[in-house]
């Protein structure tokens, strides 16, 4: 459905988006990953026809997103990071202005804003100005207003922002309904968690270039699947510890790093009651213990020397 060549995007010597390709499957739900300012917005904007790239090419159910810009305008649907709302009308009215942008009217209109409304669940809201409601509630609304003309694709940009947990979730359950029901998603986020429950495939993203793609577990496998326990131990008790642990099921390698010890093991949870009986026959109690799990934080860390809650530079 969607087909991303070596796509460039500058913003005077700064390249915003640097030779990125990639490709989206009819019916997927595809997640851009990286923190902001990693070019993912960029990337979206040129594929929706609000930005002309610099390189590269696109398309979209096979429109060329530059040369047949109307006929991929009406394939897709946009739902922007800010709220796309007039806040002195009411749900109903800012869907049935959208509506009738895209060309629907009379009765098919009605219908589409009545399942839309019930969609975003403000049915009983639907009457109320835009500008009293909820967080929450506008970034649903906002949602259904990308819908309202039946898109074959949406995409999503940082849609969660702003918004409490409770809110949070009953969007991401609406995009997940969504997708199930058969449309395509290009879905935007700096949350690994968002990413993890929502998307089919991940594409990450940092400084305008794509750095890894695959599902979760593709991603997870490029660091290793062992977990890794760290604790504080003397330096002359190492030694000690390295000839025991090499006799523990599932036990790796120890290292140390950054002033602690590292356990690197299969299963780092049926490693644990082994370390802590060798501390006890040691008359040592454990210091400052923590335990990593292989996840999609740790592979961007890996990957691009900082964490997903930096904000890159421009």
């Amino acid at each position: 459905m969607i087909q991303v060549h070596n796509l460039v995007k500058k913003y005077g010597s700064h390249r915003a988006v640097d030779d990125l390709s990639f490709a989206v499957g009819k019916g997927e739900l595809f997640g851009l990953l990286g923190p902001n300012g990693a070019g993912k917005t960029t990337t979206i904007s040129v594929l929706a026809t609000l930005l002309p790239g610099d390189g590269g090419s696109a398309s979209i159910g096979g429109f060329d997103v530059a040369d047949q810009s109307d006929d991929v305008r009406r394939l897709i649907g946009i739902v922007p990071q800010e709220i796309a709302l007039y806040p002195d009308l009411n749900a109903r009215d800012n869907l049935n202005f959208w509506g009738r942008l895209y060309g629907l009217k009379g009765a098919a209109l009605v219908s589409r804003v009545d399942e839309l409304l019930e969609m975003a669940d403000l049915t009983a809201q639907a009457g109320q100005k835009v500008d009293g409601y909820s967080g929450g509630m506008k970034r649903r609304l906002n949602l259904a207003v990308g819908l309202v003309h039946a898109p074959e694709v949406l995409f999503l940009d940082e849609p969660t922002v702003g918004i409490d947990a409770h809110a949070r979730s009953k969007i991401l359950t609406l995009i997940g309904d969504l997708a199930a029901g058969g449309l395509t998603v290009i879905y935007t986020t700096h949350y690994l968690e968002e990413a993890e429950q929502l998307c089919d495939r991940i594409g990450v993203i940092d400084q305008g270039r794509l750095v890894a793609l695959g599902d979760k577990e593709d991603l997870i496998r490029q660091i290793g699947d062992e977990d890794c326990i760290r604790f504080q131990l003397a330096e002359d008790r190492i030694a000690t510890l390295e000839a025991a642990s090499s006799r523990w099921q599932g036990f790796i390698k120890i290292g140390r790093h950054k002033g602690k010890v590292e356990i690197r093991a299969a299963d780092g949870a049926s490693i644990l009651p082994e370390l802590q009986g060798w501390f006890a026959g040691q008359g040592l109690v454990i210091e400052q213990l923590e335990i990593d799990r292989p996840n999609l934080e740790a592979l961007y860390l890996n990957l691009t020397g900082h964490g997903l809650r930096e904000k890159v530079s421009e």
